[in-house]
Parts: C-alpha cells; structure tokens; sequence
C-alpha cells in the first residue's frame, strides 16, 4: 500500500493476477438494522438539524457532510518527520507545515501513522520508541510526540485519526537490531518471518490481545478522535514463499480450511479492537482502508467486475464480513487506480463499494492515490484531471462520505495541480464531518450573544462545543434552508479558550452561528445582522 513500498497500480499487476480462488464461504446477514438515523445526504443533514427544512433542495457541489482526510505515513520517514534525527523543534516545525497545506485545501481530518511496526511514536511502555524518531529503535526521542500532533490538529478544526499497522513486527526479519523489550525478542513464540519480513502470527490469540492492548492504551491515554488500520493483514503474496503457520492452524483450526481460518483470525481481531475501543471511550471512530478489491466476480457472483489481486484469497481481509457484522464504523477502500484502467477499474469498484455499505450503517470513504498522480506508467495518471473526476462521479452516489489522500507529502508539491483543483471544484467551501450516531454525541446549546461590530462577528462559548459553523446570507432574508447545504458555510471555526469566541467576517450580510460538539452534531441556529 504505502509504506515502504507504495501499491503502484501499473507494478503491482504481476501481484494482482496471482490471486487464486477459494471456495466462497457462506456469511451471516447484516446484524445491524439499516440505520434510519443516519445523515446520508446534505438533505438528510438538513432535516435532522431543522425539521423544517427537510424539504430543501440542496446541491452535491456544495455537500454540507464530507470526510476530507490525509494519511501522514511515519514509516520510512515518508511524509513525517523528514528524516530521522532531527530535533523537537523541527519534527513539530514540519508537522504543522502538513497541517497547514491541509487547512489551504479545507480538508478536516488527519490520519496519522503512530505505530508503523510494533513501535511507537508515543511514550509506551508496551512497545519501544519507533526507529524513524531518532534513526534507533528504542531510542527516547526526548519529547512525547503525540499531544503535540493531536492538538495541533485540533488547534486547526482537524479531526486525528491514530493510524496502527496491526500484525507487523519489524521490516527486517533479523531481529537482533531490535531492542530487547521489543515484543518480538520477548516472544519469538509469535513471529513468523515471510520473505524479509517479521510478522506477527495472526492466528495467535495471545497476538490478537496485544495488539488490542496497544490500541486501548493509546485510546485511554491521548485524546484521539479515531483508530485506523490500513490494508496489512496477512502479508501480500510474495516471491512463492509460504507463510509458515501450518501447526498453529493445526493447533487453533478446528476443522476450517486454512484460509477460512486465516480470515476468521483477521476477524478476530476487527471485532475485539472495535469493541475495546468502544468500550474504552464511546465517541472514538474505529475503521479499516482495505485493499480496493473485495473479491473479483469472476471468482464470486457478489464481486466487482474486476481481475486483480482479490483482499478476500490473498490477504485473508473479509471488508464485508466486517460490514455486514458492523464492526467497524467505516471502511476506506484504496481505489489507487485510474478510470477506465481494466483490471480494477474506478468507475466499477467506486460503485461496488458504494452498494456494498448501502442499507448499513458503516461509512464509505475512498481512499485516494494521490501520490500516483503525474507517474507515466499509466497514461491516465498524467492527465491533471483525471482525480478531480473521481470526486465527480462519486456525487453520483450518496453513499460516498469523502475521501482520504495518499499522502502528506504530495499536499504540498501538488503534481499536475490535481489538488489544487479539486480545491477549487470540490472543497471551495469547508465541510462538517460526516455523523455518526452510534458514536454518541449531543448538540451544544446554541451561540448566545451573538454580535458583529464592523468586521469581527463574536458570541458567547457554548458549554461543550469543541468548534462553530458560520454561514453568511450576502443579501435577502435567510430561509428555512439556509444551512441545508454549504454553499452559505464560510468556515468552521475550533473554539478557543475563553468566554467569547470571534472571527473576522469575509464581508457584509446576515451571519448564522451554529455550535458543534466533537462530533460535530449541530445546535440550533443563532443568527444576526449588521445594524
């Protein structure tokens, strides 16, 4: 995907054709009712804020509810930091250089890689400092990084996302170089070594609890919005090699197959994280970006009409399963390819995925390849509107929630200007997250004592309201659908400390005031117009 070594669609295609079929196992049926209380739809938002305004036509350019994430990759100091070795100050002088390019482009989430390998970039005393700190594993980097990045994200209306890779254990299977309280070292019992690599063995209850373990403590003790896992589950197929866990099927397989065995582990663990994160703290989202292809159709009638690598036989990562179980809250398939590319093509597998979450309450974000744009191995990619028109057809389907990019680092170079155009097509005005209602939530009071004197608007804070939307009416009398869509949203202000909260008003108009809590369920409306 993209770590080490980025799923490069053109590349990846001796992969992709290699994945052989399994016998397609039976599945249980959703066990989540449809979620009738679910926003699906700027509409849908309207009416749930203002019964009144349940009528009100809105546009999908100007979507009121859109997730518009980055994942910011540590591995490998891809995106963040640069480099190993450099002090405090620059790591954080680099961060909130990524968080700013992401504010330009009025994005509202950050999906950050803060265990990329059993490591941690965060004080732990489960598993030792990350190597891509300070160049050492184990190595004390001097500062804890992680409220540093969480409340800088905040600090810019971010939503943070703890982005964990599950079962790697190390990029080089000689451990020695390990520290010797790295899990790995202190239980060899759980490692399997495919080709370069040391992995954790996924069928290992004892690996399952760990990696739970380290997912709760990070959820207890920092103030993170969400927990992710990215498409790492069993290893991709490699050069023929054989994942050797032949006894601890023997020992744990109970009769299965050894693949249905090997997905219901990765389900194991989906289901136990979800629900430890949940427990842990109820508002903190939980969601996988699996590998864009479920299972092929030509392998299974309920697959895509595609003839790549299938996440299903390969990987051993049931997408479904943890839908229809409702185990995650969303899933954000990696849709890395062009439209019209053959093999996994976006215009099939956007609307496949999009059908796949219809009737549930999971959200669908897609993960987007940004960093694919500009490469000339596929001719589509150097066209510089060839992303932007993924966002366009994916207005097509309500289903789809927003999108995430990878990664951080091409934010700020912007090849063929791909962002910048989506910027201004898609994302000219900011965006409320998506709602979750199984994630709890209450709308703050609304803003009292609203006032605007020349070009500063004020209010009164609202007990609990982690941010402000403001909307502004440029001329005439606001209706009942004012704030339906986004067209009349000018920002979404993160509240700061104090009593009364302000911002400096774009121009003239009668202005709209909303408060948010964290998960940005919205109050009623204040509203006031210049004497």
């Amino acid at each position: 995907m993209r770590n080490a070594r980025p799923l490069l669609a053109a590349a990846a295609l001796a992969v992709l054709t290699t994945g052989a079929a399994y016998t397609f196992g039976p599945d249980a049926k959703p066990a989540r009712p449809k979620a009738t209380d679910r926003v699906a739809s700027p509409a849908d938002t309207a009416a749930a804020a203002d019964p009144a305004s349940a009528q009100c036509t809105t546009s999908a350019k100007f979507p009121k509810r859109q997730l518009r994430g980055v994942w910011i990759a540590t591995v490998k100091n891809i995106d963040w930091p640069s480099r190993t070795g450099l002090t405090p100050a620059r790591q954080q002088a680099e961060y909130v250089k990524i968080l700013d390019n992401a504010v330009k482009l009025r994005l509202n989430a950050v999906f950050v890689q803060v265990r990329p390998a059993s490591d941690a970039l965060y004080k732990s005393d489960l598993e030792p400092w990350s190597q891509y700190l300070t160049g050492k594993a184990g190595k004390d980097p001097g500062w804890d990084p992680l409220p540093f990045l969480i409340a800088e994200a905040h600090r810019r209306g971010l939503e943070f996302h703890a982005w964990f890779n599950p079962y790697r254990a190390s990029y080089d299977a000689d451990l020695s170089g390990l520290p010797a309280n790295h899990p790995a070292r202190v239980h060899p019992e759980w490692i399997v070594k495919y080709e370069d690599r040391a992995y954790y063995n996924p069928g290992l209850p004892a690996v399952r609890d760990h990696v739970t373990k380290v997912v709760k403590d990070v959820v207890t003790r920092y103030d993170v919005d969400g927990v992710h896992f990215d498409d790492y589950f069993y290893p991709y197929p490699g050069n023929g090699a054989t994942f050797a866990d032949a006894a601890t099927h023997a020992k744990y397989g109970k009769g299965a197959t050894l693949a249905d065995w090997r997905r219901a582990n990765v389900n194991k663990l989906i289901a136990q994280v979800d629900k430890a994160v949940h427990e842990a703290k109820s508002h903190v989202k939980f969601g996988v970006s699996p590998f864009g292809i479920w299972r092929n159709k030509s392998d299974d009638p309920a697959g895509s009409a595609t003839g790549g690598m299938s996440a299903y036989d390969a990987i051993y990562a049931d997408a479904r399963h943890w839908i229809r179980k409702g185990t995650v809250d969303y899933v954000m398939p990696q849709l890395y390819w062009p439209r019209g590319f053959k093999v996994a093509d976006y215009d099939v597998l956007m609307p496949w995925w999009a059908d796949l979450v219809k009737g549930s309450d999971v959200h669908l974000y897609i993960g987007q390849g940004l960093y694919r744009v500009g490469a000339t191995d596929t001719p589509a990619w150097t066209k510089p509107g060839e992303l932007p028109s993924h966002l366009t057809v994916n207005r097509k389907h309500e289903q789809v929630d927003g999108d995430v990019y990878f990664s951080a680092k091409q934010l700020g170079t912007d090849p063929l200007g791909a962002m910048g155009r989506i910027a201004k097509s898609h994302y000219s005005r900011p965006a409320l997250l998506p709602l979750m209602k199984e994630r709890g939530g209450r709308a703050p009071a609304k803003p009292a004592d609203v006032r605007l004197q020349g070009t500063s608007l004020s209010w009164k804070s609202s007990e609990g309201a982690r941010s402000y939307a403001v909307y502004r009416i440029a001329s005439g009398k606001p209706g009942a659908c004012a704030t339906a869509d986004a067209r009349n949203l000018v920002a979404v202000v993160p509240a700061a400390g104090g009593e009364r909260q302000t911002f400096a008003v774009p121009g003239d108009g009668t202005y709209l005031v909303t408060a948010l809590d964290r998960l940005q369920n919205e109050s009623d409306i204040a509203s006031v117009t210049p004497a």
